[in-house]
């Protein structure tokens, strides 16, 4: 019943473009027409049990017969298979590459619930899981400038990684109104880049917070590597603790931490980012998001990439800050730069496939692979986008036309 099912799939989900399946017992068929700007993929089957795994819920059951093997991309890359997918399938026009059974819809609906509490244990847990599994990995995929691993900026111009990340953290600078001598607190600081280029740039003192150990300590060498010692501080440390210190900060920046906050801390979060903001200080909040309403976190993301993650609609957002009353003052929507960027680490991956084999395994390559490829397409063809979000208290705080971001 499973292959009649996924022939039923493929044929409505693959127009342009051609996808051969050459399923386990021999037998080959090809879905789609060529088209310019669509790949030509061919996939190979090894057991009977594919079609099904897909069929039940076609994100985790391609990815997960992808990574043990039982998938096979015979002609293409795996970038190609699921740009395929998605390119059929746009979220502007209304598409999706397919949502999982009804059963595995309230199993995973169920189980996101849970996840979503994300409090101090569990937040440092679910942090380790992706941060703590090594930094070679991060070496050999991101920028060797500024070590980040969010999105990139890329004005027109702009080619080449390091580039657009410099420009990215020029960007968000801009709109901090950075003033010499400003206490700024980066929230999940990652591995220092955003702290150094401050420090460097700004003539500012900056604190950093994560919950990887991993990080805190490459990002305290990187530190004192730029020579900013002394103006830079990083701490193992969680911004519920922060806040409850009673310090206070002139500008806070955080940069691809909010997607691991989780729903059910939203208000928390706004609510010890109020308390810790100075009365006339800016904040810049840049995290993924998405075009629609709010939703949950699919189970491939949540299983092997981010568990506890949740990517906001910009509408709970919003809703979760108005309420501690801090000013949304600007918003950025960056819709095709995170793409860009990601396609750019998929790039390095596959450059350094044998490196990155000899550190794990094929398994993990391809599922490393996958996450990749399915976010850089996610971003060119899904529902989801980049949001900058410029905060205030205090309405004085920042001239009343946007030219001083010209100036910055």
């Amino acid at each position: 019943m499973s292959r009649p099912l996924l022939d039923r799939f493929l044929t409505r989900g693959v127009r342009q473009g051609r996808l051969g399946v050459v399923f386990a017992d021999g037998s080959a068929r090809t879905y789609g027409e060529a088209a310019e700007g669509f790949p030509e993929i061919v996939i190979r089957f090894t057991d009977e049990r594919v079609p099904r795994d897909i069929v039940l819920d076609p994100r985790l059951g391609a990815a997960e017969a992808f990574i043990e093997g039982r998938l096979v991309i015979e002609e293409g890359d795996v970038m190609g298979l699921v740009s395929l997918l998605r390119a059929n399938n746009p979220w502007d026009k209304g598409g999706d590459i397919g949502p999982p059974s009804a059963l595995k819809r309230l199993v995973n609906r169920a189980s996101f619930a849970a996840e979503q509490i994300n409090n101090r244990v569990g937040a440092k847990k679910n942090v380790a899981h992706h941060y703590d599994i090594g930094n070679d990995l991060y070496a050999l995929m991101l920028d060797p400038e500024h070590w980040q691993y969010s999105c990139a900026y890329w004005p027109e111009g702009v080619t080449t990684l390091g580039e657009a990340q410099g420009a990215k953290l020029a960007h968000i600078a801009a709109k901090l109104a950075l003033k010499p001598g400003n206490e700024v607190l980066d929230i999940g600081c990652g591995w220092g880049g955003m702290a150094i280029h401050l420090a460097k740039h700004h003539d500012v003192r900056v604190t950093g917070i994560t919950l990887s150990e991993e990080q805190a300590a490459l990002a305290r060498q990187r530190v004192r590597d730029a020579g900013v010692a002394d103006r830079v501080t990083i701490l193992l440390e969680d911004y519920r603790d922060t806040a409850a210190s009673g310090r206070r900060f002139d500008r806070i920046v955080s940069v691809g931490m909010f997607e691991h906050v989780g729903r059910a801390q939203f208000e928390t979060f706004f609510r010890a980012c109020a308390t810790m903001l100075a009365d006339d200080g800016v904040m810049l909040l840049h995290t993924i998001g998405r075009f629609g309403g709010p939703g949950t976190t699919d189970a491939f993301t949540r299983k092997y990439i981010f568990p506890g993650g949740y990517i906001p609609a910009l509408s709970e957002t919003l809703a979760a800050s108005e309420k501690v009353r801090l000013i949304a003052s600007d918003v950025e929507t960056l819709r095709l730069h995170y793409a860009k960027t990601i396609r750019a680490w998929y790039a390095n991956c596959m450059a350094h496939r044998d490196a990155i084999v000899a550190l794990y395994d094929g398994s993990f390559f391809r599922m490393w692979t996958f996450y990749l490829a399915g976010a850089a397409t996610v971003f060119e063809n899904g529902g989801m986008c980049n949001y900058q979000i410029q905060y205030v208290r205090s309405r004085h705080a920042l001239p009343i036309t946007r030219d001083y971001l010209l100036k910055g």
